[in-house]
C-alpha cells in the first residue's frame, strides 16, 4: 500500500495554476503582438506600439523603459506561458511568474487609486481599468503565489510512488 495519494490538494493547485495562468500569458502575449481585434491585423510593430501607448498611460516608467517592456514583454508572457505548460524547472518559472504577475497587480492598483481613466493594456483590447481589473489581478496574484508556494514545497517531498512500502512480508 502506498502511504501517500500521487493526487493532493497541493498538485491540484499547481496543475491549475499551471494551466490557468500558462493559457493566460500565451494568450495575452499573443494579442499584443497580433491585436486581434483589429481587422486586418496590423504589422508586429504597430501593434507593439500601440501596446507602448498602453504602457506609457500608467505613467510608471520613462519613455525608454516604455520602449523596452512595449517589446519585450508579449514574447516574455508567451515564453513564461509554454514554460508553465511544459512544467520543466517549475520552480523557477513560476517564481518569475509571480513576480511578474504581482508586478501587474502593483500597477494597477496604483493607476486605480489614483483614480486614472487610462486601458488596463492586459490583452490588447480596449478595458477599462476598474475595479474588476484590480479583483481579477489580485485573484491571478493569489493564484501564482500559492502556486509558487506549493511547487516548493512540492519540491522537497519525496514522490509518492516512489516511498517505500511499510507492509511486513510474511514468509
Amino acid at each position: 500500500m502506498m502511504q501517500s495519494s500521487p493526487l493532493n490538494l497541493r498538485r491540484a493547485v499547481i496543475w491549475i495554476g499551471r494551466l490557468v495562468l500558462g493559457g493566460i500569458f500565451i494568450y495575452a502575449g499573443y494579442a499584443k503582438i497580433t491585436l486581434p481585434i483589429m481587422h486586418p491585423r496590423p504589422p508586429i510593430g504597430v501593434a507593439l506600439s500601440f501596446f507602448a501607448m498602453q504602457v506609457d498611460s500608467y505613467q510608471i516608467l520613462p519613455p525608454r523603459g516604455v520602449n523596452f517592456v512595449a517589446h519585450t514583454l508579449p514574447f516574455a508572457e508567451i515564453g513564461l506561458g509554454l514554460l508553465l505548460l511544459i512544467g520543466w524547472q517549475l520552480r523557477i518559472w513560476a517564481s518569475l511568474t509571480t513576480l511578474l504577475i504581482l508586478g501587474f497587480f502593483v500597477a494597477v492598483v496604483r493607476s486605480y487609486a489614483m483614480g486614472m481613466q487610462i486601458n488596463c493594456g492586459c490583452f490588447a483590447t480596449p478595458e477599462p481599468l476598474t475595479l474588476m481589473t484590480v479583483i481579477r489581478d489580485g485573484l491571478l496574484a493569489v493564484l501564482a503565489v500559492t502556486m509558487t508556494v506549493f511547487a516548493f514545497q512540492e519540491a522537497r517531498a519525496p514522490h509518492p510512488w516512489s516511498a517505500s512500502e511499510s507492509v511486513p512480508r510474511s514468509v
